[in-house]
């Protein structure tokens, strides 16, 4: 894991990126991507300010706004990489159908968030395979 086992650490990232940002202070390559995210999630501005030691309950409804923000980022770093193989391809076409890229790369965020759960409930690594049936599937019922 990049930033530990620690939420505190990945949360105070945020806002770290966030507060250089809007000082308009010199970004890491990393903060760079964090600010980008953010920015296309202003409804979390003020959680990045005030949410470092909220808990965020799926039962109760609520969304974790770190962990929706990461999972764009890896969406974005898998992009970027084509890993899995594929998934570029994948979203070209996703995004064809939503019309948007951003509504393409939330629909990802949910099939990531969809495996990552599932292998933390069955006590094993993430499956790319799985990943990627989950986005082929949704193609294919658009």
């Amino acid at each position: 894991m990049l930033f530990g086992q620690d939420r505190r650490t990945l949360r105070q990232m945020y806002r770290t990126a966030w507060q250089k940002a809007t000082r308009q202070q010199a970004l890491t390559a990393l903060e760079a991507q964090i600010v980008a995210v953010i920015h296309d999630h202003p409804e979390y501005q003020r959680e990045i300010e005030s949410g470092m030691d909220q808990e965020y309950l799926p039962e109760s409804g609520q969304t974790n706004p770190f962990l929706h923000m990461s999972l764009h980022l890896a969406v974005r770093d898998q992009l970027a990489t084509n890993r899995p193989h594929g998934i570029a391809q994948l979203y070209k076409q996703l995004q064809e159908r939503c019309g948007d890229a951003h509504d393409a790369e939330h629909r990802l965020t949910e099939f990531m968030g969809q495996e990552l759960w599932q292998a933390q409930r069955d006590r094993r690594a993430p499956d790319e395979q799985r990943y990627l049936k989950l986005v082929k599937d949704d193609l294919d019922r658009r």
